[in-house]
C-alpha cells in the first residue's frame, strides 16, 4: 500500500469536548435527498413517473422535508418540481428542497421552477475547502465569502419580493465542510447568516456537510461541536448534517454529529448517492428504534421500502445491508439457530413485551420481515427462503415470476405430505415442474443459420408422442425463427414474454439455464419454462418447449 502519498488531515482539538458524554434521546428533522443526491448518482436517472412514485412513497414514510432536485441544471428537475406544484401533490406540512448555486441566473431558474409551491427551502451552497478553493476556483477566503453572500442576496430579495402564500425557509451549506478549516467555515456560515438575519421563530437551516469522507467519525463530530460552540446565531439556526459513506463510517458520523449538537439530517434510503453513497436514513432510523427512540419515520414494511427502491432506482439492495437486506435476520450457524429458537421460546413464555432474543438485535417483525431458518422449507416458507435454497446450492436464481409460481408448487408439496423439504428435493421438484418438461413435444435436434446480419433461420426436429415433425422458419435471431416454426407446427399463438437467462456454476463446464415466459395469444395468460444445457441456445430452446407442454396441460 502506497501510504506515503498520503498526510494526515488537520483534527480540531478540543480542549473539553461535550459531545461523548451525550445520548440521541430524540429525531432530528430529516431531510431526503434520494431525488438530488441519490438520482445523480444513478447510471440511469429516474423518469417523471418513477421520481413521483418515489416522492409520494417518502412522504408515506413521514418525510416532511424533501429535496426534489436542482432546477436549473437540469430540464428534468426542473419539469419535475413544476409538475409536482401543477398537480398538487405536495401535501401542506410538505416542504421541498431545491439546490441552487450562487449565480444569478441560476437562482432566478430556481425561483421559477418552485414559484406557487406551499413550503420551500431554497438550498444555496458553495465550495469553502482550501482544496477547491485553490484547484477548483483559484481564489481565497476573501472571494469564497462574497461568493456566498452575492447569492444570499439575491436569494432574500426575492423573498422580500414575493407576494405569493409560499411559506420560504433558507438553507445554506459550506460545501465540503468536513474538509474547510473550521473558522472559515463560522466565519462564512455568519457572514450568510448576517444577510439572512434569522430568528429563533424563523430559522435557517445551516448544513454541514461531509461531502467527501475524510476522517475518523469523532472528528467530524467535533467539527460540528466546534461550529455549535463558535458561530453567533445558534440560537436562531438549525444545524443539519450530510454525510458521506467514503470510509464507511457514514452512519457513525451522522450519529456522533446529533450528539456534537446537530438538529437535523440529510440523507437517502439505504444509502444511495455518489462514489459510496450518502448516510442510509432507514440505518439511522432503526438505530434509534432499537434504543428505545421513536425515529418519527416509518420503515416497518422494509420490503415495500426494498421494493420501491429498486423498481425507481434500478439499483439492488445487498443481501446484507443493515436491516433491509435479505439475511440480516439468518443464522446459518447451528448454533446460532440453536440460542435464537430458545429466544423467541423465553419470550413467549415471560410474555414480555420488551424485546431480548440472541443475535436478533430487534424483532424482525418490527421492519415487517420474519426469521426462518433458510435451509428449513416449509408451508410456511417464503419465495425468498426458496430462492436462497436454489441460488446458494445450485446456482439457479430464480426470475420473479418463477418465484411466484414456484411457492405455489412448493407450498402444495409440504401441505399435501406436511414436511419440511430439503434442498435436493426443492431442487427436484423445480427439475420436474419447469425443466424436464418433455411431453408431450420434446427437442430431438436443430440448427441455426445466419441469413444476413439481422435475420436467422432455423431447423429443427421435433417429436410429438413419439412422431418426428420437421420444422423450418426465418426470424430476427435464434428464439424469435424457432418460436414461429413451432408456433406454425401446433397452431397455437404464442409469443415469447420474458428471457433470462445465466450460468449455473462458475467455470468452463458450466451449465446454462433459461428461464422463459411465453404468452398465449388467444387467452392472454402466462406460461413458464425453464431450459438447461452447456449451450445457452439450446437451453433457450428446451426452455420454449417446456413452456409450450405446461401450456397445453
Amino acid at each position: 500500500m502506497n501510504y506515503k502519498r498520503y498526510v494526515k488531515i488537520p483534527e480540531v482539538n478540543l480542549a473539553e469536548r461535550r459531545w461523548p458524554s451525550r445520548t440521541i434521546d430524540r429525531a432530528p428533522v430529516w431531510c431526503s435527498v434520494d431525488l438530488r443526491d441519490g438520482n445523480q448518482a444513478l447510471v440511469v436517472p429516474m423518469n417523471l413517473d418513477q421520481k413521483v412514485k418515489f416522492f409520494e412513497f417518502l412522504v408515506k414514510c413521514g418525510f416532511k422535508e424533501i429535496e426534489i432536485g436542482f432546477p436549473a441544471a437540469s430540464e428534468t428537475d426542473f419539469n419535475f418540481c413544476r409538475y409536482l406544484i401543477d398537480n398538487d401533490l405536495i401535501p401542506g406540512d410538505v416542504a421541498i428542497q431545491v439546490l441552487t448555486q450562487s449565480r444569478k441566473h441560476i437562482i432566478d431558474k430556481t425561483m421559477e421552477a418552485v414559484y406557487g409551491a406551499p413550503n420551500v427551502i431554497i438550498h444555496l451552497y458553495n465550495s469553502t475547502s482550501a482544496l477547491q478553493r485553490d484547484v477548483v476556483f483559484g481564489f481565497g477566503r476573501k472571494e469564497c465569502i462574497e461568493l456566498a453572500e452575492e447569492g444570499a442576496r439575491m436569494i432574500k430579495e426575492y423573498i422580500d419580493e414575493d407576494i405569493s402564500d409560499t411559506n420560504w425557509m433558507l438553507e445554506y451549506s459550506p460545501e465540503s465542510y468536513s474538509s474547510t478549516e473550521p473558522d472559515f467555515a463560522v466565519e462564512i456560515c455568519d457572514a450568510v447568516l448576517d444577510i439572512w438575519k434569522p430568528a429563533e421563530d424563523n430559522k435557517v437551516i445551516i448544513n454541514l456537510p461531509e461531502t467527501v469522507e475524510y476522517t475518523l467519525p469523532n472528528v467530524y463530530a467535533d467539527m460540528i461541536e466546534y461550529f455549535c460552540t463558535h458561530t453567533r446565531w445558534r440560537d436562531q439556526i438549525i444545524v443539519s448534517l450530510h454525510t458521506h459513506n467514503d470510509r464507511g463510517t457514514g452512519v457513525a458520523a451522522s450519529e456522533m454529529g446529533l450528539l456534537a449538537g446537530a438538529d437535523r439530517v440529510e440523507g437517502t434510503l439505504f444509502g444511495n448517492g455518489e462514489r459510496t453513497g450518502n448516510v442510509d436514513i432507514i440505518t439511522l432510523a432503526v438505530n434509534m428504534m432499537m434504543q428505545g427512540v421513536d425515529p418519527v419515520l416509518d420503515f416497518s414494511n422494509i420490503n415495500e421500502c426494498v421494493d420501491i427502491y429498486e423498481e425507481c432506482t434500478g439499483m439492488r439492495v445487498e443481501p446484507r445491508h443493515p436491516w433491509s437486506g435479505k439475511l440480516v435476520f439468518t443464522a446459518f450457524s447451528g448454533s446460532h439457530q440453536d440460542a435464537i429458537n430458545k429466544g423467541m421460546k423465553k419470550m413467549e413464555e415471560t410474555g414480555s413485551d420488551i424485546w431480548k432474543v440472541p443475535y436478533l438485535p430487534i424483532d424482525p417483525a418490527d421492519v415487517g420481515r420474519d426469521y426462518e431458518p433458510i435451509i428449513r422449507i416449509n408451508s410456511q416458507s417464503g419465495r425468498g427462503g426458496i430462492s436462497y435454497v436454489m441460488e446458494q446450492y445450485y446456482g439457479v436464481i430464480l426470475p420473479r415470476s418463477f418465484q411466484r409460481d414456484f411457492l405455489t408448487v412448493i407450498k402444495e408439496e409440504t401441505d399435501h405430505g406436511g414436511k419440511e423439504l430439503l434442498p435436493q428435493q426443492v431442487f427436484d421438484l423445480f427439475d420436474d415442474n419447469y425443466i424436464n418438461v418433455m411431453t408431450p413435444y420434446s427437442l430431438e435436434s436443430f440448427t441455426e443459420h445466419a441469413t444476413s446480419d439481422k435475420t436467422s433461420r432455423v431447423d429443427a426436429v421435433i417429436s410429438y408422442n413419439g412422431m418426428r415433425h420437421e420444422i423450418s422458419s426465418e426470424g430476427n435471431g435464434l428464439l424469435d425463427a424457432f418460436t414461429k416454426a413451432f408456433s406454425d407446427m401446433t397452431g397455437v399463438g404464442f409469443h415469447i414474454a420474458m428471457y433470462s437467462e445465466h450460468a449455473m456454476k462458475s467455470g468452463s463446464d458450466s451449465a446454462a439455464i433459461t428461464y422463459i415466459e411465453l404468452k398465449n395469444h388467444d387467452s392472454g395468460k402466462i406460461y413458464l419454462g425453464a431450459g438447461v444445457s452447456s449451450s445457452v441456445t439450446k437451453s433457450s430452446v428446451r426452455a420454449i418447449i417446456s413452456a409450450y407442454n405446461r401450456m397445453i396441460k
